[in-house]
Order: structure tokens, then sequence, then C-alpha cells
């Protein structure tokens, strides 16, 4: 005898679709009640399980696949052996050891880099001519006497003396750094471009002293400042000058050039 459960296993095997009532209707006999038996699922791996399968198929299918050249651009899935280190797997005796680019070292990612560090003390003549000591301590009584006796021969009426503030960078500590040179070009620049706010309008830029880094920064070229885009000089510091008799006199002829630059700038400004 045929079961209704077989007749629509039957039904169905033969393409035909059964249809069976949802309602029962007035004065028809009631639907025989039938017990249905639905196959068992499988029960499911867990997933390291089926992690471990579809590693050892790779495995096999690498071993199974024809020698020839490597394709032009490998795929980035994730390989078989980084797979099985990431699980805490040795690896069989079978495998090779990993290559350079199947190992992550803390090497790899490049050390921060660390910005320049240097203190300018910076004032504006008239706020026409930038003055700058590469020296950390501010300009003591001394060397501020110095320059404006210097400023007197070379026939260079100021106002008032030169008032000096440091300029420091970096401006803050633990900032991250990609290229230190051209930070600190950009922050000098920006703070030179700055102080116009303050009447300073800077026409000419004198250096007193060397500097490695402040060289680099400003990089004078025959008498020009290539960072600012003005003329320049470069000599000894105030503290060399206030102690050599010799290096006074070897200025003497710039002071006359000194002289000559400020007259000349004195007339264009009156024209």
């Amino acid at each position: 005898m045929t079961t209704e459960p077989q007749r629509l296993q039957y039904l169905e095997a033969m393409g035909l679709t059964a249809w069976v009532a949802r309602y029962q209707l007035p004065h028809a006999r009631p639907t025989e009640a039938c017990e249905w038996e639905l196959p068992e699922r499988p029960a499911a791996s867990p997933p390291a399980e089926r992690l471990h399968a579809l590693l050892d198929e790779a495995d096999s299918a690498a071993r199974q696949a024809p020698s020839g050249p490597p394709p032009a651009e490998p795929p980035r899935s994730t390989p078989p052996r980084r797979a099985r280190q990431m699980l805490g797997i040795s690896p069989s005796s079978e495998e090779a050891p990993p290559t350079a680019d199947e190992t992550v070292s803390p090497a790899e990612a490049k050390p921060p880099q660390q910005p320049l560090r240097f203190v300018l003390q910076v004032a504006c003549l008239s706020g026409r001519w930038l003055v700058i000591v590469p020296q950390v301590a501010p300009l003591d009584a001394n060397q501020v006497q110095l320059l404006t006796n210097l400023l007197k021969a070379a026939v260079i009426v100021i106002e008032q003396p030169p008032a000096f503030e440091a300029y420091r960078w970096p401006p803050m500590e633990n900032l991250p750094v990609e290229a230190p040179l051209e930070e600190a070009r950009e922050g000098l620049q920006a703070f030179v471009e700055g102080t116009r706010r303050r009447g300073w309008s800077p026409e000419r830029v004198l250096v007193f002293g060397r500097d490695d880094t402040l060289e680099r920064l400003l990089d004078i070229r025959e008498g020009r400042v290539e960072l600012l885009g003005l003329p320049g000089w470069q000599g000894p510091a105030l503290a060399e000058l206030a102690q050599s008799a010799a290096a006074k006199r070897e200025l003497w002829p710039t002071l006359l050039e000194w002289r000559r630059a400020w007259s000349k700038q004195d007339s264009e400004a009156d024209d």
C-alpha cells in the first residue's frame, strides 16, 4: 500500500506538481494525518575544521598543479602556510620554509622621522631688514650694542634698537613628522609671513653666525636667501666679532654695501 508521503515523492520524481488541499470542504472526508519523515541534516563542522579542510585541499591542489612560470600578478589571498601560522599550526616537513613575502616583520614599518630642532633669535630693522642670530640664549647687552654700532657705521638709521624674539622649531613635541626639512622650511616661511601683520616687510636678510641646520633651511646662494626669495648675507657670529679685531676689519667692505643698499631702498621708497 502506497502511503501519502511515498505518492508525493513519486510525483516529485516524475516532475509532477503535487497539490495538497489547505482547507476542508463542507461534508468532505477529513484528510488522513500522516507522519512526515524529514531527512536529517548533517551536523555542521566547526569553523576550524572547515578551514583545515580547505587548507588541505589547497595544498593538494598546489602539488597536483603543473609546473610552469608563475603568473604576472599572484593572488593576494592568504597563503595556506600563512593561515596555518595564524592558527598556530606548525608546518609539516614537506612544506618549504616561508619566503620573505609570507612573513610579517615589525621592521617593515618605517621608523618615525625626527624633526629638525633649532632656535633662532629674530629681529627686523625698522620693519625692513630681517636679522637672524642662530643661538638658544637671547642676545646679551654686549651683542645688542655691537649690532647697533655696526648699523651706525653703515649709516643705517633705525628709530629703536632691534628687539629680538625667539623662534623655536618644532613648535610642539610628539608631533608626527614625514619630511623634517620641508616641514621646517614651511614653518619658518609661515612665521616670516605672519610678521607682516605686525608691520614687518622684509627686504633683506642678515645672518650673524654659522649653523648647518639654518644653512639648509635658508639655502643661501650667491647673496640670496632662496627660501624667502630675498637678498641675504651670512657672516661671523656677534660673539666672534666682539672678540676679534680682524673679523671687524674684514666686515668693513660689507658695511659699505649695506649702506648703499639701505640708501637705495630709501630713495626707491621716496620715489
